[in-house]
């Protein structure tokens, strides 16, 4: 369950041939990329900064891959969140998942990264036209999280 929150770039090729190395029962690998966008709520951004608690932020999200894998028949997961200073078109975040089929792999990727939007402690400020602006909780990421039926352990603010 490789899980690291760095400033670095990450390789999508790279990562994935990496996660599923070895393991020829892989039959599924799902993936999704987060970036950041120019426009936000009806603001132009030019850049955002992401801070996280150091160590917190690693262990709430080994807790997220642990639900997944005993929700899920799946083999692997794979985290890598982004922190510092992004520019629009970046990269921030990356969840990919192996496992048998498909189903399993797509259901996990979405459920570690719905719990990962409301759950991990990382917060987002904008850089605006107006200024620099927190990133406030989302209602949509909330309604997608409660469809999942429960909630993690030791939750921390929404962001």
């Amino acid at each position: 369950m490789p899980i690291r929150v760095q400033t670095e770039d990450f390789d999508l090729g790279k990562e994935v041939a990496a996660l599923r190395a070895g393991n020829a029962q892989v039959g599924a690998v799902a993936s999704f990329i987060g970036t950041v966008r120019d426009i936000n709520d009806g603001a132009s951004v030019s850049g955002m900064e992401l801070e996280h608690y150091p160590g917190m932020t690693e262990k709430a999200l080994e807790d997220i891959v642990v639900q997944a894998k005993a929700r899920w028949d799946i083999f692997d997961a794979l985290v890598i969140h982004r922190v510092g200073p992004l520019k629009p078109l970046d990269q921030i975040v990356l969840v990919a998942v192996t496992s048998k089929h498909r189903g399993e792999a797509f259901a996990a990727c979405e459920f570690i990264m719905d719990f990962l939007k409301t759950q991990a402690p990382f917060w987002k400020k904008e850089q605006t036209a107006e200024g620099a602006r927190w990133v406030d909780a989302r209602v949509s990421d909330d309604k997608a999280l409660a469809k999942w039926g429960t909630s993690a352990p030791n939750a921390q603010e929404p962001r």
